[in-house]
């Protein structure tokens, strides 16, 4: 038996996780439901949500040992909240918080995530100021694209917020886990700001894209070098712990 199926029946039980192995074998998608998990979510038929479907509950990138019991998640690029909807049933007394800044995206993560009232959607990208952003380029593919902030005032200006004030709405001391994957967006969350929330941080998840905006490995890791992080990697992930808190 493949670790790919093994994988699938684990964090499904065996009857959804064979009916789902099957269905991504042949790439019969659309909506699957999860009777262990009580979830019900829908991957269309492109070239992305199947990928990361396989990312986040068949190869597991956002496993690790964790010692306590997250109560705080953010996740930052939450793309069809296939992310929120792994953290939530791994930690079930996690409040999450998403985030994802494309309509499409978001309107499909809102009906996967629906039944879960611990999931909190919001159509907003992060950066290290309250602003506006644009989205440059949305054509190549519906994960990966990048956003610029906005000088003038359009229709299709998305809103920005800043992660610590995430933490200030929802009453939050710290944040247990956070989940970056905002396209070259990094570079300006770790570039300003990041006193505000980094210490308070116990576990960063980062994925990290120089080869969309150069510079943005750089300023994560000059960020994170101001604190006593230790660092590891899975797949495609940069992993810092906390090792204060």
């Amino acid at each position: 038996m493949s670790s790919r199926i093994k994988n699938l029946i684990q964090e499904f039980g065996f009857a959804d996780g064979s009916q789902y192995y099957i269905r991504l074998k042949l790439h019969v998608l659309g909506w699957f439901t999860s009777s262990k998990k009580k979830i019900h979510f829908f991957l269309r038929n492109n070239n992305t949500d199947a990928g990361i479907f396989k990312q986040v509950f068949i190869d597991k990138q956002y496993e690790i040992p964790i010692h306590f019991e997250p109560q705080t998640i953010i996740d930052a690029g939450a793309n069809i909240g296939l992310a929120a909807l792994y953290f939530a049933g791994k930690f079930p007394h996690a409040k999450i918080v998403a985030l994802e800044p494309d309509t499409e995206n978001f309107e499909l993560a809102k009906k996967n995530t629906q039944n879960n009232s611990r999931i909190i959607m919001l159509q907003k990208g992060v950066w290290d100021k309250e602003t506006y952003l644009e989205i440059v380029d949305d054509t190549v593919s519906k994960d990966a694209f990048m956003v610029k902030e906005s000088k003038e005032r359009t229709d299709n200006r998305i809103e920005a917020i800043t992660l610590d004030a995430i933490m200030q709405q929802q009453g939050w001391q710290g944040i247990d886990i956070l989940k970056i994957d905002i396209e070259g967006a990094e570079k300006e969350v770790f570039s300003g700001n990041y006193q505000n929330w980094l210490p308070f941080t116990r576990i960063i998840f980062v994925e990290v894209h120089d080869g969309m905006k150069k510079g943005a490995s750089k300023a994560v890791f000059n960020a994170i070098s101001k604190y006593n992080f230790s660092f590891s990697m899975k797949h495609e992930n940069l992993i810092f712990i906390n090792e204060d808190l």
